[in-house]
């Protein structure tokens, strides 16, 4: 785990600064290097991260620092990773969560590999 902070607000598109590109719900997306996928995001405008699984109600970053859960989404593959934790690299696929995650789906699969 990096010692730095994730948590940087990257100069803006236009600007200059270099980008990469990142993957969200099947969108391209141009974002800064170097800070949080949930940081990365927002700077680009995401407000939108996830749905609860009882009411639908939409979700965003809350807390930035690991605590809160609300930035849950997908990250190549892999749901439920907390965006403010992971560190965006270039052609990463993102996905929003909607709703309860199947907890058998993972299992499932274990079980047709064996």
């Amino acid at each position: 785990m990096p010692t730095s902070s994730l948590f940087s607000v990257p100069a803006r598109a236009g600007d200059g600064a270099p980008r990469i590109t990142v993957e969200l719900d099947g969108v391209a997306l141009q974002v800064p290097p170097g800070c949080s996928v949930a940081a990365a995001l927002l700077v680009s405008g995401v407000t939108r991260f996830r749905s609860t699984p009882v009411s639908g109600s939409a979700r965003a970053p809350y807390c930035m620092m690991g605590v809160c859960f609300e930035c849950l989404m997908e990250i190549d593959g892999e749901p439920n990773r907390q965006t403010c934790l992971v560190e965006v690299r270039d052609g990463m696929k993102i996905r929003s969560q909607e709703g309860a995650r199947d907890l058998m789906a993972g299992a499932m699969e274990d079980h047709h590999e064996q």
